[in-house]
């Protein structure tokens, strides 16, 4: 069995060993993930999204994931140096925080040329 990998938004597929986590696949395929503890679930930098329909195609939460994100995993939210690809699954990666701080000022020039 193979493992498939789709990074949104993106759109890179990647084929990976059943287990391979989503950082280590991210890795593979040339796709940036941060992170600073190397993968060890304390820096809580590689959070990505998951579909719940679609969470059955990670391994489920290690006690280290559980006790970091309690109720995000509910929404979704994992850390893609502990979820490990079982099958074909999409997941979001988070924008980068100097590219989000960037596009939030674009949108406030936008508002205040509007007004004007």
């Amino acid at each position: 069995m193979v493992g498939r990998i789709t990074f949104l938004p993106l759109g890179k597929t990647v084929q990976v060993r059943p287990g391979t986590s989503v950082l280590r696949a991210a890795r593979e395929a040339k796709i940036h993930i941060a992170t600073r503890c190397g993968g060890n679930a304390g820096c809580l930098m590689c959070k990505i999204q998951v579909d719940p329909e679609q969470a059955v195609s990670l391994s489920p939460p290690s006690d280290a994931e559980r006790r970091k994100l309690g109720p995000l995993l509910e929404q979704g939210v994992r850390l893609a140096c502990q979820a490990g690809v079982r099958g074909e699954v999409a997941v979001r990666l988070p924008e980068d925080p100097l590219k989000a701080a960037i596009r939030k000022q674009l949108e406030r020039q936008r508002e205040d040329e509007e007004l004007w």
